[in-house]
């Protein structure tokens, strides 16, 4: 029986992944009660496929937008119905089977341990990951590292992770950005920056090939141009928090917003 509770949930954002979204729906309800997925303007049919899976699954709500917002509007549109159904944590993960439902208990467990934290899972990749993704997201890291002053996030880019709900909806609604690809980097960077802690919990990443079923909309151009420029955001606010980050750090002053 998957365990289940009323302050933690699944939060799974999709985007036409096709068939490889029921495999990653059918792991995470095994491991966790309530699974909540937002169909983010899809149009390969999976969403119908799964409305209708939800009403005979209690444990399973769909929410369909209906045009394509990007992940973190998706995710967003998700927290929000949870604060108002009185969740406080979310536990995202990605519909394409890349993040591993086993390791749902385990994450959960520890922000239920310690709530004010953000449990961030930190990738250990295989033979399938692509090099040139490995190395990119390294120099991701670096700037991460330094724009919250070495505040221990071990990994910017992996999206296996449980948020603070408030925190997170705070964050979000003070700013435009962090709605597509720049989410996952830019949600712990700003996370960082008002005062929740990161946990890191090594966690594996399966990167699926065409014949396994595996989808990905990445595009090297348009999202590391993306992720460039959010950077250079986040670093010239970063100049500007500079002399409040270093006091917080070493003064050890309470959270700033």
């Amino acid at each position: 029986m998957p365990q289940a509770s009323r302050t933690h949930l699944v939060l799974i954002p999709s985007y036409n992944t096709g068939e490889r979204l029921f495999d990653t729906v059918a792991a995470a309800r095994a491991q966790w009660d309530p699974v909540w997925v937002v169909i983010d303007g899809s149009t390969d049919g999976t969403g119908e496929r799964l409305q209708a899976l939800a009403e005979q699954d209690p444990g399973l709500r769909v929410w369909h937008l209906p045009t394509n917002r990007g992940k973190g509007a998706a995710v967003l549109h998700g927290l929000r119905a949870a604060r108002a159904a009185g969740f406080t944590h979310a536990l995202t993960m990605d519909s394409d089977g890349q993040h591993p439902a086993d390791l749902i208990g385990t994450f959960m467990e520890r922000s239920i341990r310690q709530p004010d934290a953000m449990v961030l899972g930190m990738p250990v990749f295989d033979a399938s990951a692509p090099q040139l993704r490995v190395q990119g997201r390294r120099v991701s890291n670096g700037w991460t590292h330094l724009e919250t002053l070495c505040a221990g996030i071990g990994d910017s880019l992996y999206g296996f992770r449980v948020y603070p709900v408030a925190d997170l909806i705070a964050v979000m609604e003070r700013q435009p950005w962090m709605r597509r690809f720049d989410f996952d980097t830019e949600a712990v960077v700003r996370l960082a920056w008002r005062g929740v802690k990161p946990v890191n919990i090594d966690a594996p990443v399966k990167y699926l090939s065409a014949d396994e079923g595996g989808v990905s909309h990445f595009n090297y151009v348009r999202d590391n141009a993306l992720l460039s420029w959010m950077h250079t955001r986040l670093m010239a606010e970063f100049v500007l928090r500079l002399p409040l980050l270093v006091a917080k750090k070493v003064l050890r002053l309470p959270p700033f917003q």
